[in-house]
């Protein structure tokens, strides 16, 4: 199986300075923001995001065409403000959703909400919000900050968006892409994306990254939501969450889209016990095992896959490209 070792090779050493930078950008004199920022500085997982930006922006460099040297930068400080951009703004949504669910942990981790309550969670999350974009707009990468902020507002519709589907129980396919891509494709296509534009690729190239991060993005997320039915998951949060919250999900989806509306009904009504019935997850748990929802919901996964490494395979071979071939099957094989 893939590892992420394997995949960050080509930029260990840009991922070291690119942690010494990002820390650097983030401190407070006030003991409580300080306390705050370590812990969701070093909370913050697999670093996805970064990787990406860092992977993208080497292989569109026409100053990468030269051969890779272990050990060698790749990147420059442009790059590394796009990663933290991307990094910081996936970090403060993270923080924010914690508060809207109600959530205690996060990756196997006590939340920030849950450490220092809600409110000063929120203003947490805005701090890193308002930071980030303070060091885009102090160094001047006016492109970098353009190209990235409007994600912002994407993220805020797909988790307004998801709620109210949620609420309503009426989630279509159709609606579950729109939230994905809204809540997690969106910022995955913009690091992929922001990693071609801090080095200046060409207008083709942005876009050819773009669709890439989107078509990641979108598996990530499907994937994602067949490990919340995973019994066996290793993602540090109990699983079948989105039962509880009341989300119907992918693997949901098909088992709907296979039942009469009689059964659909009754599926919908055991969803709306959730929240206060440990039986009834457990219910829809099984049926969604028993009826394939989940190696459907892996079809549809792996089809978006299957888009994101065509994408590649126009790209001449390079420890870059391979990196993100191998983040693709790392996506598609992940557990945790």
């Amino acid at each position: 199986m893939i590892n992420l070792d394997s995949i960050r090779m080509p930029i260990v050493s840009d991922l070291e300075a690119f942690e010494e930078f990002l820390r650097g950008q983030f401190s407070s004199d006030g003991k409580l923001m300080s306390e705050m920022l370590t812990h969701v500085l070093s909370a913050r997982g697999k670093s996805i995001r970064p990787i990406i930006v860092m992977l993208t922006s080497a292989l569109t460099s026409s100053a990468n065409n030269r051969q890779w040297v272990e050990g060698e930068r790749n990147c420059t400080k442009r790059t590394y403000l796009a990663a933290m951009m991307v990094e910081m703004l996936h970090t403060a949504s993270l923080i924010h959703d914690d508060v809207i669910d109600n959530a205690d942990m996060r990756r196997g981790k006590p939340s920030a909400n849950a450490l220092w309550q809600s409110r000063n969670a929120v203003i947490l999350g805005d701090y890193l919000l308002a930071r980030t974009m303070s060091a885009g707009m102090e160094s001047a990468q006016y492109d970098l900050v353009s190209h990235i902020i409007g994600s912002v507002a994407t993220l805020c519709e797909g988790e307004v968006l998801q709620s109210q589907h949620a609420a309503d129980k009426d989630t279509t396919r159709q609606d579950y892409l729109d939230i994905i891509y809204k809540k997690t494709a969106s910022l995955i296509s913009i690091s992929a994306s922001a990693g071609a534009v801090s080095v200046m690729a060409s207008r083709e190239d942005v876009e050819q990254m773009r669709r890439f991060g989107e078509a990641l993005g979108m598996a990530f997320q499907i994937q994602d939501d067949i490990l919340d039915f995973s019994r066996s998951a290793k993602t540090g949060k109990p699983s079948n969450n989105d039962l509880r919250e009341g989300k119907i999900t992918l693997p949901l989806i098909e088992v709907l889209e296979q039942c009469t509306s009689d059964e659909r009904q009754r599926l919908i009504e055991k969803l709306s016990e959730c929240a206060h019935d440990e039986s009834a997850v457990d219910y829809l748990q099984g049926v969604v095992e028993a009826t394939g929802g989940m190696a459907l919901a892996a079809r549809t996964m792996n089809s978006y896959i299957t888009k994101a490494t065509s994408i590649l395979s126009r790209y001449a071979d390079s420890p870059y490209r391979e990196a993100l071939i191998n983040l693709c099957a790392f996506v598609a094989q992940r557990d945790n």
